[in-house]
């Protein structure tokens, strides 16, 4: 059974800042032994009016369903690129039914539609082939700490649509 649900912008929806913390904390920094005000701290930046960074929501009302952020540096051992598709998470429940692709795609087109004209996104290994599949290439394997994959998706020319 398909799930009902929109994407926002995090800026527009702001009672899901706590959830979308709580979340990319959970995920990503906790076990790392980063606090949560920490990730809330970097959050913040996402609600600013500039056009990176920023976060989106994948919400059927007002029930959270996940998140994606844009940021401009998300692999240290690559601070040349940016921007970076960052922090998607899907909640267990919500996943299958298509809203990590869709929160992608959405900050994906976001940035094309501010000029960006080459978009980046790590990877574990395990997960890559996930984004291979939403026409991400794999640029280059096993970099830092944790062997991440670097993936990239280039504007289409004008035109060529």
């Amino acid at each position: 059974m398909p799930l009902s649900f929109s994407i926002s912008d995090l800026r527009q929806c702001p009672a899901f800042f706590d959830t979308v913390a709580d979340r990319i904390w959970q995920a990503w920094w906790k076990e790392s032994g980063h606090p949560l005000d920490y990730i809330s701290g970097r959050l913040r930046d996402n609600m600013n009016a500039t056009p990176i960074p920023f976060a989106l929501v994948a919400h059927d009302g007002g029930a959270f369903l996940g998140t994606a952020s844009v940021i401009a540096s998300d692999l240290a051992e690559r601070p040349q690129f940016t921007p970076w598709v960052a922090a998607v998470w899907v909640e267990p429940q919500a996943r299958g039914h298509g809203i990590g692709a869709a929160l992608v795609d959405r900050a994906t087109r976001d940035c094309f539609a501010l000029g960006v004209r080459r978009v980046y996104l790590c990877a574990r290994p395990l997960r890559s082939g996930y984004y291979e599949g939403l026409d991400w290439a794999v640029v280059e394997r096993d970099i830092g700490p944790h062997h991440m994959n670097v993936l990239i998706r280039d504007r289409s020319p004008p035109g060529s649509d």
